[in-house]
């Protein structure tokens, strides 16, 4: 049987459509498909591709794998880097575990002509510092503001700080940035400490009025106040639940008391009978259903007593109790 090997580099640059062209001859194991790619193949390549391939992840080198890797191209040059111990070390760490930029770093010193060794201020004038690896639109783009968000979340203000200047070096829009801190302090914080999002908010507008660098510094101090304010997840629970009940009942009426009347014909209907305007009651508080009428009450928001939530769930519970009383009263 007649068996064709393809190695296929940078495979993620095929389009959806010349990717489903693999695909006969590798179930039929005409091909062998080995394919190349710095991407996520996740996100890269088609779902019937990845499902009948293996996937090996090759990972960052190590110092000692890298310094082994400069043995070799020494060996294979017959002659010694130009470098000190410890410029050698700082040359590692420029690599940051990309072998391939570390052999390029070497040929740029193997063809320096009789010079003494270089120390770690010499290497750095030789060699251009790196960018860092960083793509806005890939993997790396969705690992850092994943590895920023959880931080926050996790109240790490140093390791969020960290992630918020690896983004900005690695030049993230920092309007991005403000965007995700702002929606930090609704889904992470809420309730528990409401001025967070007031904080999210005005590092966005000074960020805008200031910009780079200025501005990001304003970035730097909502991450702070974010990973150091009290969690809650109370309001994004809360909202899901509702929306959940929202689409279950969503022809319901509102109930007649709290109906809109501008007209005789809906007053007399009974819009808006019995409507009770809770400011003017003797303890500012009705204990009304504002529910449906064919809906039972629910509870969709359940402080959980962190922060401002301690105030607010006492608050709930004692006028859940107003209410309980009165509409026994009534009954």
């Amino acid at each position: 049987v007649f068996c064709l090997k393809k190695i296929m580099d940078e495979i993620h640059r095929f389009n959806r459509a010349q990717q489903d062209g693999f695909l006969p001859f590798v179930e039929e194991g005409i091909v062998t498909l080995v394919g190349a790619t710095t991407e996520n193949p996740s996100f890269e390549l088609n779902g019937a591709l990845l499902s009948r391939s293996q996937v090996y992840v090759l990972k960052r080198l190590d110092d000692a794998s890298l310094d082994l890797l400069l043995d070799r191209a020494e060996a294979l040059m017959d002659m010694r880097l130009p470098l000190t111990p410890e410029a050698r070390q700082a040359m590692l760490a420029l690599a940051d575990g990309d072998g391939r930029y570390l052999l390029t770093m070497s040929e740029v010193l193997f063809d320096l002509q009789d010079v003494e060794p270089l120390d770690v201020q010499a290497l750095a004038g030789v060699l251009q510092k790196r960018a860092p690896a960083y793509d806005k639109s890939r993997e790396e783009h969705y690992n850092l503001i994943s590895a920023l968000h959880k931080s926050v979340r996790g109240s790490d203000p140093d390791a969020a700080l960290y992630w918020l200047a690896r983004m900005l070096n690695g030049g993230e829009d920092p309007l991005y940035l403000a965007r995700r801190i702002v929606r930090m302090a609704v889904e992470d914080i809420g309730q528990a400490d409401p001025l967070s999002i007031l904080v999210a908010n005005a590092a966005k507008d000074t960020y805008d009025f200031l910009g780079s660098p200025e501005g990001e510094l304003a970035l730097a101090q909502a991450v702070v106040h974010l990973a150091t304010a009290p969690k809650s997840v109370g309001i994004y629970e809360a909202f899901k639940a509702a929306k959940k009940a929202a689409h279950e009942t969503g022809s319901l009426m509102p109930p007649a008391h709290i109906r809109n009347a501008p007209t005789k014909l809906m007053k007399s209907l009974g819009y808006g009978k019995g409507y009770q305007y809770d400011p003017d009651t003797p303890e500012g508080f009705s204990g009304a259903d504002f529910f449906p009428d064919e809906m039972e009450r629910r509870t969709f928001y359940r402080p959980k007593g962190e922060g401002h939530e301690q105030k607010v769930k006492a608050r709930l519970e004692r006028w859940a109790a107003m209410r309980a009383r009165m509409q026994a009263d009534k009954a």
